[in-house]
């Protein structure tokens, strides 16, 4: 296929659209096809453009696939083949479930991180525009079929702070009942609240390695207390999910300070033992 082509399909998933992976020929070896420069794009569900061999089609389609679910770019051989596989996502969602006082600065916090807010909840007061300017989309949900309009995938991180833990265990119950893979998936909650829903959960047949992506109670222990302290201590949580880290302190990681007295105390211990 075209360069422009593929090009246009990564510009779309950038934008929004479904994510899919470019996949470049970067030496074709010695067989006739294909050529060093092929390309072909490879979606979840569909593909467009062949390198020229059906046999390698369905080994790259595969390869492809894998790297849309490990979301990094990789090289690989295949046939003889190098190829180059570039995953191109659309922005990440965080949808938020619950339009109160802890959403309010998670959605401007996400925002800034470059998050495409979705804020749903079922009381029309709250569910406004003006509530949330920085919302890409502000949904007037139904607790009982809470994404029934929201679309759920692999880059959405899902944040679960209705007014009351029954609705948060209803559309936590309702996500994990879907099977579908999320970025991340987190709960507000007391230890006790947490525990009893889990109990639930299981007994209601939720498999456990489902219930092990939840992160309940939600957020990074920072002593958070208002609600904005809340919002910051979730959003450090995503962002140790997206970037990866311990969520320590980076004295503590990188111990600085502790080397160099560690050093200073070397290097004047001769001077004090004359």
């Amino acid at each position: 296929m075209k360069t422009s082509d593929a090009a246009a399909h990564v510009v779309e998933a950038l934008a929004g659209g479904e994510a899919v992976v470019e996949v470049v020929v970067v030496d074709g070896g010695d067989a006739a096809a294909p050529r060093a420069g092929d390309r072909m794009v490879v979606w979840q569900t569909r593909t467009e453009g062949t390198l020229g061999d059906s046999e390698l089609d369905r080994a790259v389609i595969d390869a492809a696939r894998e790297t849309l679910r490990s979301r990094k770019p990789r090289t690989v051989k295949v046939s003889g083949a190098t190829l180059f596989l570039e995953p191109h996502f659309p922005p990440d969602e965080l949808v938020i479930v619950g339009a109160g006082h802890i959403a309010r600065p998670l959605c401007r916090f996400g925002a800034m991180l470059g998050f495409r807010v979705v804020v749903l909840d079922d009381r029309p007061e709250f569910a406004t525009r003006e509530r949330f300017p920085d919302a890409v989309r502000v949904v007037r949900a139904d607790f009982s079929d809470p994404f029934r309009d929201v679309d759920l995938g692999m880059g959405t991180h899902l944040v679960l702070v209705t007014r009351g833990h029954k609705y948060d265990y209803d559309a936590l119950r309702d996500v994990l009942l879907r099977g579908v893979d999320l970025a991340y998936i987190g709960m507000v909650g007391s230890q006790r609240r947490v525990r009893a829903a889990l109990e639930q959960l299981v007994k209601e047949g939720l498999p456990r390695e489902r219930l092990e992506q939840v992160y309940a109670p939600i957020g990074l222990d920072i002593g958070a207390e208002t609600p904005e302290e809340i919002a910051i201590s979730i959003i450090a949580e995503l962002v140790r999910i997206r970037r990866g880290g311990t969520g320590t302190s980076l004295r503590d990681t990188a111990r600085v300070m502790e080397r160099w007295i560690n050093r200073s105390s070397r290097m004047a211990a001769p001077d004090e033992q004359q």
